[in-house]
């Protein structure tokens, strides 16, 4: 199975939480290469800008921040040339409130962030799944890998529902979806979740917490292994 984590998470809470499982950082701060460019902040390159026929983007991120819509700033177009992987993010305290996304370069519909997450930033990583080579054999990997031990996913975000806004999508949640043949579909309809359903999800996320405090003093202590896909 795959499991996502926070990368702040103490090695040894990680360790305890999955005995035996193989932990793989995939944060743009990821020391292996082959892990370091599943992140939406890795500069691919040539990766189309949703609704903008003609445009490109060095990454996933780039396209996220350069589409949006502050009360002060429109769209910034350059954003999608930062191959650097640092200074993507455009703040709340330099550009005022955001108001959302707009759709694509050319339009000047706004999206709210329900709509610009399924509109834009899934269909961009997506796409980098499916059309970056060195990608796909990653991911091809840790599927072959995933059939027969745990594997932990590092990410700074860990919400991996799509459905839930209350804060930003984990892309190591993603790329478990997209492994497990669950990522979203592009025809699909899909609705955030709904306060009953939130209350619900905490609830569950309590209920789990627990049970994993109570299986942390029973199971044994085994070796840990770093992920070696190469």
């Amino acid at each position: 199975m795959i499991y996502v984590e926070n990368k702040k998470t103490k090695l040894e809470t990680i360790q305890k939480r999955y005995p035996g499982a193989d932990i793989l950082d995939i944060t743009s701060a990821a020391e292996k290469r082959y892990a370091q460019i599943l992140s939406p902040f890795y500069p691919h390159g040539g990766i189309p800008v949703p609704f903008s026929k003609g445009v490109y983007a060095t990454c996933v991120e780039a396209i996220w921040q350069g589409l949006k819509v502050f009360k002060h700033q429109g769209i910034d177009v350059q954003t999608f040339k930062n191959a650097t992987m640092k200074n993507l993010k455009r703040t709340v305290r330099k550009y005022g409130m955001p108001l959302g996304h707009q759709k694509g370069v050319f339009l000047k519909d706004l999206l709210n962030y329900f709509d610009a997450r399924m509109q834009i930033y899934l269909p961009s990583y997506k796409w980098v799944l499916e059309n970056v080579d060195e990608v796909k054999r990653t991911v091809e990997r840790i599927k072959e890998r995933s059939k027969d031990h745990d594997i932990v996913f590092l990410d700074y975000n860990t919400n991996t529902d799509f459905r839930d806004i209350s804060s930003p999508i984990s892309h190591a949640g993603l790329v478990k979806l997209y492994i497990e043949g669950n990522y979203p579909s592009e025809t699909d309809k899909y609705t955030p979740l709904s306060p009953e359903e939130m209350e619900q999800k905490k609830a569950a996320k309590k209920k789990k917490k627990t049970l994993s405090k109570k299986t942390k003093t029973e199971n044994n202590k085994e070796q840990q292994t770093q992920l070696n896909l190469f």
